[in-house]
């Protein structure tokens, strides 16, 4: 049998450390199609408040031991309880709190996180724990203090030496309370004289009622411990007491409040904490993450370039048949275009204009003629299109006047041979010269007529200003000195804005065919050609966008790829959170959040990026421009966001199920 160890006083029980007992415990590892048992049958009890070495040689299953003691890992079979719970009834969260609540781990290779400062790597397991950011840093703080590190606590692990980054462990271990301490190896990696201000300060903690566990190799360190156990090829061969030797003078280290914990602000600490660990990973590797956020960038910009453009498009096209008026209806002779017998229809007639110009749904309404004849001014003499129009006709089709003056009713009702231009016209016959045009006399086919005035340019229908020299006169004057005819070939309504077209157009159908006694005409609705391009156009933006939502796709997979990297990367990281208490929604927040972050800034920059574009194309276009839609840069913002999300979230999760042993074994 073993000797037992001597029961030296220990604090009040209501302050002790919880029991652990340890019964037939076996760890088998596989070995390919075999395994290889490295603790067989373990049976231990540790009391509240021991000091005790686990010695042995390498291989010999010390550290395996000390792994499982700190719900690092689980035991193949048998029984291990901690205060008489049982720890292989426990989901990974539950061990994650036991961690967290009751132990603190030292390790030979410290384990600090390196983009974190001194005081950072103290508190980041009272972050977990839900410790308020205030009273977490006075604890911190106090720990250093006493560790003789208050120099030093904003210094990165890179810039202390080896035997103040352990102190800085053994902070971190108490930083929860640290009711059982396991220390690895803790002066494996110091010189002697660090090594021995690291087992002064064991032997402090012991002092105050810590449960202290070293595992060593050295007999000399273990001789500090009261109790020493010696263990050989996962076998205990011996349990004794050991030497004790000296004692402590360190000062009492402060106890840890957990009063003040509470699940809200817990939940933040913890969302903060993760989102300045994403901040800190970034700026860690700048080129790696400007490459992932690289597809983001180009995904985000295509699809509000792409909307914007569509934007455009449309109100260039709708801008184009405003010249005719979108509110208007234009009434024709026949049953449809290229009716070869509409010629032969005399029905629409002046009257009609009238009758239609009576209805309380009208604005304005003017009958059309129209010809082709050559135009003569000087020794010019070109092909223009004459449009014997009312005195309203202007106002029902929004064309604009440039310079001179329209002609009126009373020019209509007296045959006036007055002419208006259009833009084309003036630059073929007088040079652009719009001042000349306004008063000269030109020959229209064989009739003389005076220019009373010019037109704006516009575009024509469906877009174009095209070639066409469109010369404008009463439509009595066309009538009776060009065509010798009184009727119509059609008539052009401009309804008002209260009214809607469909609507107009069936009242106006109604009225004519009860004037005509049959429907010998048809409707052309500008609106509804206005809606049918404007339904093309964003069935046209839809379809190149969900082109461009690829392009996001594809962005995502790169950092969900780029996130897996990291976390291959980081798994080093990922097991000391684990060690010190983080849960797995813990680790998968962190992940998250640097994937939404890096999606965010993506969003935010291909906007920029998509907004530029379109001042730098509207310097190089001054009849078309990129119109940008606040909902499109909304939802285009919000899929990045989703992304982060859908695509961050199997790295995250393949973060959050490291084994926390596997984690902390790699480098």
């Amino acid at each position: 049998m073993f000797d037992k160890p001597a029961q030296t006083s220990r604090p009040s029980a209501a302050a002790l450390p919880p029991r652990l007992v340890v019964s037939k415990l076996r760890r088998d590892y596989a070995a390919g199609e075999t395994s290889i048992t490295v603790l067989k049958d373990i049976d231990l009890t540790f009391e509240p408040g021991e000091m005790v070495a686990i010695v042995g040689a390498s291989g010999s299953g010390k550290s395996t031991l000390m792994n499982l003691l700190g719900c690092l890992d689980q035991p193949t079979s048998g029984l291990y309880t901690i205060g008489g719970r049982s720890t292989s009834e426990l989901l990974p969260d539950a061990l994650a709190e036991l961690r967290r609540e009751h132990f603190g781990f030292i390790f030979q290779r410290y384990h600090l996180l390196p983009d974190l400062s001194a005081l950072g790597n103290v508190e980041v397991p009272a972050v977990y724990a839900g410790l308020p950011a205030k009273a977490r840093r006075i604890r911190a703080l106090d720990l250093l203090k006493r560790l003789g590190m208050a120099e030093r606590v904003q210094h990165r692990p890179g810039q202390l030496s080896g035997g103040q980054q352990q102190r800085v462990s053994i902070a971190r271990a108490l930083m929860n309370g640290g009711e059982i301490v396991l220390a690895d190896e803790p002066t494996g990696a110091l010189d002697s004289v660090s090594g021995e201000d690291v087992m002064r300060i064991l032997k402090g903690l012991h002092k105050e009622g810590h449960t202290v566990i070293v595992v060593t190799h050295d007999m000399a360190v273990a001789e500090h411990c009261e109790r020493v156990i010696e263990i050989k090829d996962g076998q205990i061969i011996g349990d004794r007491v050991g030497k004790g030797i000296g004692e402590s003078q360190d000062q009492g280290l402060p106890a840890v409040d957990r009063s003040h914990r509470s699940g809200m602000a817990a939940l933040s600490d913890s969302l903060r904490e993760a989102f300045t660990m994403a901040v800190l990973s970034m700026r860690a590797h700048k080129m790696r993450t400007f490459l992932t956020m690289l597809g983001i960038i180009i995904g985000i910009a295509s699809v509000v370039c792409v909307v914007a453009l569509g934007a455009g498009s449309r109100q260039k096209v709708l801008e184009s048949i405003s010249a005719i008026g979108t509110n208007t209806l234009n009434i024709r002779a026949g049953s449809g275009f290229g009716d070869i017998r509409a010629g032969a229809v005399r029905t629409l007639n002046v009257a009609d204009a009238n009758a239609i110009a009576q209805q309380a749904y009208v604005d304005s309404v003017t009958p059309v003629v129209q010809t082709s004849v050559t135009v003569r001014y000087r020794n010019i003499a070109v092909n223009a299109q004459v449009s014997g129009v009312g005195a309203q006709y202007f106002r029902v089709t929004g064309l604009e006047l440039a310079q001179g003056r329209f002609f009126d009713e009373k020019a209509v009702s007296t045959y006036n041979q007055n002419v208006v231009l259009d833009d084309n016209s003036v630059n073929t016959l007088f040079a652009g010269n719009k001042s000349a045009a306004i008063g000269a006399v030109i020959l229209v086919g064989s009739v003389p007529a005076r220019v009373i005035g010019v037109t704006k340019k516009a575009g024509m229908a469906f877009g174009g200003a095209g070639d066409t020299l469109s010369i404008f006169m009463p439509y009595t004057a066309v009538n009776s000195r060009m065509l010798g005819t009184t009727t119509l070939r059609s008539l052009t309504v401009r309804t008002n804005d209260k009214t809607d077209n469909a609507l107009a157009e069936a009242l106006v159908t109604k009225l004519l065919v009860g004037r005509h006694g049959a429907k010998d005409f048809f409707v052309v609705n500008y609106d509804t050609i206005r809606q049918t391009i404007n339904t093309t156009t964003q069935t046209l933006t839809l379809l190149i966008s969900a082109i461009a939502v690829i392009s996001l796709v594809v962005g995502g997979i790169g950092v969900m790829n780029i996130m897996l990297v990291s976390v291959t990367e980081r798994t080093g990281e990922i097991g000391v959170r684990m060690a010190v208490g983080a849960r797995q929604r813990d680790i998968m927040e962190q992940f998250l959040i640097e994937a939404v972050l890096v999606c965010l800034i993506g969003g935010v920059m291909g906007i920029l990026l998509a907004l530029a574009f379109g001042g730098i194309f509207s310097l190089f276009s001054k009849d078309f421009k990129l119109i940008y839609s606040v909902s499109s840069i909304f939802w285009a913002f919000t899929c990045s966001t989703l992304i982060g999300i859908v695509f961050g979230f199997l790295p995250a999760r393949a973060a959050a199920r490291l084994d926390p042993v596997a984690a902390l074994a790699r480098e």
